[in-house]
């Protein structure tokens, strides 16, 4: 990037016999802040905080979202970006899940090879996608800078710097940078990497708090909670930046309540459905006609249970553009993977959407009475009241499922569950890196129970919520009583 802002490229990409020119070395005029180069393609980030990316255009790699951007990263055959406010976003191939971003504050994205990973607001990576090598297991830590590569990563802290994922060819311990000492940024190498330099973000609104009172339902969203009161109002408490808080209705009567990643969804009692908050490709516009008896929010979309048993779905498109033919009796959408499930009055279950980790495959010849999508897997409680999941497991979100007892409930979250035992008791089980797991409660008798992005909430038998996990924006505060 020159003095003047202005960009220029050069190169091609030649593997050794065949120069692949896609026109990735051709930047559009204009004045950028920072720019990414990818393996066919590339991407910047204007003055204006838009992106625009040029080269190879196949699996949609610089079809870059609208919107105002603090940083961007172009990996392989997919790009990812952060959104002024801490959303992370990626577009471009998905094979592995790697444009699957999860749900949560981001100050820095990296997009990799098949994978990628992202710098939480509290410092901690997360990472998604391909995790054939460990890539995508990021070591505990708190970090200032991560780098996804192709079959590693890298984060940057304070003092040093820790990698993961691939060792054959002294990947990681050749390109570590030294453990301590002058070190600024951090980059890995493969076909993708990251953007130095990043912008910060502007400031997150301050969260509303809890609310108090008594509640009949809840559900934990990305970074806030949504619950329904005994009266048939509404409550949305933690991070607003898409207004998915405040814009919650003030009046109506409802029965049923979903929180998505930054938009919400409710079912009125006459059957109807509204959606507020983040609105792009039209995932918070609902169906203005028929009838409704359940609803369900995914992390860019929205899918209603018609009164007849058939499922109506708005937003991006991408995968659940066709739902299973049938009809169902329940349905739940992942909020931070694009995959939905819904059971049949048999009991059997569906799934639809991305499959990369097998979480639309459900296990045949069961039947179940609950079915919950989480983050590239899913959940169901059987008819004899046991726990079964399937799909990825890089943090025993399957494995760990309790294999005894008897359950009334599972909500399936971000790489980690909860579930209600017929004593009215909750188990957690999966990552536990905002301590998810072990902040559950260990006393009480409980209602309700749902797994967000980072934190859960569960509803005591007297009717008061409590939360557990990632309080950042005030999404899992304190137990308050009414």
């Amino acid at each position: 990037m020159r003095e003047s802002d202005e960009l220029e490229c050069w190169g091609t990409s030649g593997l050794g016999r065949n120069v692949l020119d896609y026109g990735q070395a051709d930047p559009p005029e204009g004045e950028f802040r920072t720019v990414s180069a990818g393996y066919l393609h590339a991407c910047g980030l204007r003055t204006s905080g838009e992106i625009a990316c040029w080269g190879r255009s196949s699996f949609n790699r610089t079809n870059a979202p609208e919107g105002v951007f603090a940083q961007v990263s172009s990996g392989t055959t997919h790009s990812c970006a952060v959104r002024v406010g801490g959303q992370a976003v990626c577009w471009g191939m998905n094979n592995y899940g790697q444009s699957d971003a999860p749900l949560g504050v981001f100050t820095q994205v990296s997009a990799g090879a098949w994978h990628s990973c992202g710098l939480r607001d509290n410092g901690t990576v997360e990472c998604w996608g391909d995790d054939e090598y460990d890539q995508s297991n990021p070591s505990p830590g708190s970090y200032l800078a991560v780098s996804a590569g192709m079959r590693h990563s890298c984060a940057l802290s304070a003092t040093s710097t820790s990698c993961w994922g691939r060792r054959d060819d002294q990947a990681l311990e050749a390109i570590a940078p030294p453990a301590s000492g002058g070190v600024r940024d951090v980059s890995s190498g493969g076909e993708g990497g990251t953007t130095p330099g990043m912008p910060t973000p502007t400031p997150i609104p301050t969260p509303t708090p809890t609310p108090t009172a008594t509640f009949t339902a809840l559900s934990a969203g990305g970074a806030h909670t949504c619950a329904l009161r005994s009266t048939g109002s509404l409550d949305c408490w933690g991070y607003d930046n898409d207004r998915q808080v405040s814009d919650a209705p003030s009046t109506g009567m409802f029965t049923a309540i979903s929180a998505g990643g930054f938009h919400n969804c409710a079912l009125s009692s006459a059957g109807a459905i509204s959606c507020w908050g983040q609105n792009t490709n039209g995932r918070a516009t609902a169906p203005t006609t028929g009838t409704f008896t359940a609803v369900t929010t995914g992390s860019n979309f929205s899918c209603g249970l018609r009164s007849s048993g058939t499922v109506a779905c708005w937003g991006t498109n991408t995968h659940f553009s066709t739902p299973a033919s049938g009809t169902f009796t329940a349905i739940s959408a992942s909020h931070n993977s694009a995959h939905v499930c819904g059971l049949r009055s048999s009991g059997a279950a569906a799934c639809w959407g991305s499959d990369a980790s097998g979480q639309s495959s459900p296990p045949s010849g069961s039947t179940f009475t609950a079915i919950s999508a989480g983050s590239n897997f899913t959940c169901g409680l059987t008819s004899a009241g046991a726990i079964s999941c399937w799909g990825r497991d890089n943090h025993r979100q399957r494995a760990d499922a309790p294999s005894t007892g008897t359950f009334t409930a599972v909500s399936a979250g971000s790489s980690f569950a909860c579930a209600l035992t017929s004593a009215g008791a909750i188990s957690c089980w999966g990552r536990d890196n905002n301590r998810q797991v072990t902040d559950a409660p260990s006393s009480g008798t409980f209602t309700a129970v749902n797994a967000g992005d980072t934190h859960a909430c569960a509803i005591k038998s007297d009717g008061t919520i409590a939360c557990w996990g990632n309080s950042g924006q005030g999404r899992a505060p304190a137990t308050r009583s009414p």
